[in-house]
Parts: C-alpha cells; sequence; structure tokens
C-alpha cells in the first residue's frame, strides 16, 4: 500500500514538471478519466494578459456530465413543465423541446479531474462541482512558439478523456488584446427575440420555437467585429441552454466571443426561477469582465425589457472613463420604457448612450 501510495504522488509530481506550474484553480492530484457514456462542454472564454505582461492568463470554464433521459424523475420533471406551459400535446418527441429540455436532465458529474490541454500543456484542473461544472486559471507563456504575443485571435483547447489525449473534447479561448474596444452584450431581447417581459413566452421561445435573431444586429455586430471588437456574451439563461444558443449565434453571424450564463440546477430550484436576473449578479459580471481588461473601453448592449439600463448605469459610475457607449433596445416600443430608461441614465453624458428600436438607427457609436 505505501509503495503504491508512492508510486502515485511521483507519478503526479512528474505531472508537474512537465506541465509547468500549477496555477489557482489547478491541483497536482490523479486526473479522472471521463467515461465513454459522459460529455464535457469547454465554454469560449476570454484570456487577459497578465499583470507583468510577461504571459496569458488562460480561463477555463467546462462541464461534465452525463445524458440519462429515462430516470422516473426526469419524465416527472419534464410532465410538470408541461403541465406548467399548459401544451399538454407536446412531448419529449417533439425535436425542439427534446433537444432543449435534454440539457436539463443529464446527470452532473462531481469530483471529476479533467485534463486539459492547452497552449502544448496539459493540466490537471481541481475538481468539478455538484453541477458538474469546473474551472480555474493556467498561466501560459507569451514568448513561447505556441501562442501569439499580441492576442487579438482564438486558440484551441480541449479536455482529454485520458491522460493519452485519444479522446477529446474540443474549445476555444480567445487572446484578447491589453488595449481596444470590447462589446458586452445581453442575449435575450438584445440580440435574440425571446418575450422576457412574458415569463410563459418566454419558456416557449425558450422550449419550443426556433430562435429568431432582432433584425439587424448580427450586421452591426459584424461590422464592429471587422473594426477589431471582441464580444462577451453576459446572459440570464442557465448554461443548459449554451448549445442551443451558441448555435444560434453562429447561424445568424454573430461574431464569436466568451460565455457568461447563469448556474441552475432542477433539483436546487423551479422552473419559475429559471430565467430569474437578479441585478447585482449580473453586474458583478459586467464588473468582472471590465476588471480582467482595465485598459480597454467597453460598449454595453442590452434591451429596456429587464435591468440592463440600471445595471449599465451602475458600470458607468464605476468606470466613468471606460464606457464608450450604452445601448439599449426598446423592447416594448412604448415612451413609458423611454422615460425610464432615459431617466435611469439621465446623469450619464448623452453623448454616451442611446435607445433604439432599430440598429440602423443605433450607428451613434463612436470609434
Amino acid at each position: 500500500m505505501k509503495n503504491e501510495l508512492l508510486t502515485r504522488i511521483l507519478l503526479c509530481a512528474l505531472l508537474v514538471v512537465m506541465t509547468g506550474a500549477v496555477p489557482s484553480g489547478v491541483t497536482a492530484a490523479d486526473p479522472s478519466v471521463i467515461k465513454a457514456d459522459e460529455d464535457v462542454i469547454l465554454f469560449p472564454a476570454a484570456a487577459s494578459v497578465t499583470e507583468g505582461g510577461d504571459g496569458w492568463t488562460v480561463p477555463i470554464h467546462g462541464w461534465i456530465f452525463e445524458r440519462e433521459e429515462d430516470s422516473v424523475w426526469r419524465k416527472g420533471l419534464v410532465d410538470g413543465l408541461l403541465s406548467w406551459l399548459e401544451l399538454g400535446d407536446v412531448s419529449l418527441e417533439d425535436e425542439i423541446f427534446r433537444s432543449r429540455a435534454s440539457m436539463f436532465l443529464v446527470d452532473n458529474e462531481r469530483g471529476k479531474k479533467p485534463v486539459v490541454r492547452v497552449g502544448g500543456r496539459r493540466i490537471i484542473m481541481g475538481a468539478s462541482d455538484a453541477n458538474g461544472h469546473f474551472g480555474g486559471e493556467i498561466f501560459l507563456s507569451r514568448t513561447g512558439p505556441v501562442l501569439p504575443s499580441h492576442g487579438a485571435e482564438w486558440i484551441s483547447t480541449a479536455v482529454c478523456a485520458d491522460t493519452e489525449c485519444g479522446r477529446i473534447f474540443p474549445g476555444t479561448v480567445q487572446l484578447v488584446p491589453p488595449s481596444g474596444v470590447s462589446v458586452i452584450s445581453d442575449i435575450d431581447d438584445t440580440i435574440k427575440i425571446s418575450g422576457v417581459t412574458d415569463k410563459k413566452l418566454l419558456l416557449q421561445n425558450t422550449f419550443l420555437r426556433e430562435y429568431r435573431a432582432v433584425p439587424g444586429m448580427s450586421e452591426m455586430y459584424r461590422r464592429w467585429s471587422d473594426k477589431g471588437a471582441v464580444f462577451h456574451y453576459v446572459s440570464a439563461s442557465p448554461w443548459q441552454l449554451y448549445p442551443a444558443i451558441s448555435g444560434f449565434l453562429v447561424e445568424e453571424g454573430f461574431p464569436s466571443g466568451s460565455f457568461h450564463m447563469k448556474n441552475f440546477r432542477v433539483k436546487d430550484r423551479t422552473f419559475f426561477d429559471l430565467f430569474r436576473s437578479p441585478e447585482d449578479a449580473k453586474f458583478r459580471v459586467v464588473q468582472s469582465i471590465m476588471k480582467t481588461f482595465p485598459d480597454r473601453s467597453f460598449i454595453l448592449v442590452g434591451d429596456s425589457g429587464e435591468k440592463d439600463p440600471e445595471i449599465y448605469a451602475a458600470a458607468a459610475r464605476q468606470f466613468p472613463d471606460r464606457i464608450r457607449f450604452i445601448l439599449i433596445r426598446d423592447v416594448e416600443g412604448d415612451s413609458s420604457e423611454r422615460a425610464r430608461v432615459s431617466n435611469v441614465l439621465k446623469n450619464i453624458p448623452s453623448e454616451k448612450w442611446a435607445v433604439f428600436d432599430d440598429p440602423e438607427t443605433a450607428e451613434k457609436v463612436p470609434w
């Protein structure tokens, strides 16, 4: 037993030597094998240049789960959701519903320590949480031959099913330059028609209907991308909808960007709280992004349906010199909503914000 323990310790030490120093969120422990019936999603992230300028801080965020759609409690959950939606003629046989609801019906894999491959290195991550999510930060040198020194491009990452990396689950991270323009964009009712103000309509649009883009938004974002903008998509939607939403963004031609969504466990909460977005939680995400890239300026894009104006106004108060522009899409199209937004943003210089209903009228952003 002692010899076996010593061997395991030596193997771990050898792996640390081979991969370099272990950063936050990463442990020098035995890696976990990802079984044949388990899946991993690596979410797109944005890497920043370290404070000393000698490397990249690469955030890793992923989800390990097993698809099991035939258990009793899952069927009960589906029946309950369909009953609440008052759509009794819809079942798991409905292709759209089955595809989107299935991600809420998986078994999350707790305690897994996946091997992540990035920048020519293999790193053992810390154990996954009860929701199957894992994450951490990895330091990579800017001077090595693997990574560009100035950024503004995407690099590949992967989770290895085992230490041999014979089977991988791919991901991407964007190397974001220290200076430039970043766009923080909401998703629901900002770039995707969702109906957030009507909870029943929102759930129907989320689970039963093809996603529809807000006309003109992808074209506007592509123009910004061509000018060098980097994108961060921040949403109150749960991570379980990432596959559907990311596919929608690709299909509609939106620029790639990092994703920042909400943790949600079916066993912990109810579907009534599925899209509830506490103002302070979303503000903390915006705040974190802006602190991660302290020398970049930001365009904040949201809608009038919930609390985006309040969140962005708070960001403008904290970072007055970092906000290039705030754009708020008028969802309802009535004067009372515009008056509310104007009142929320009244202390921000008028040349730094606009309310719009047509993206063609929103091209007031200074470059």
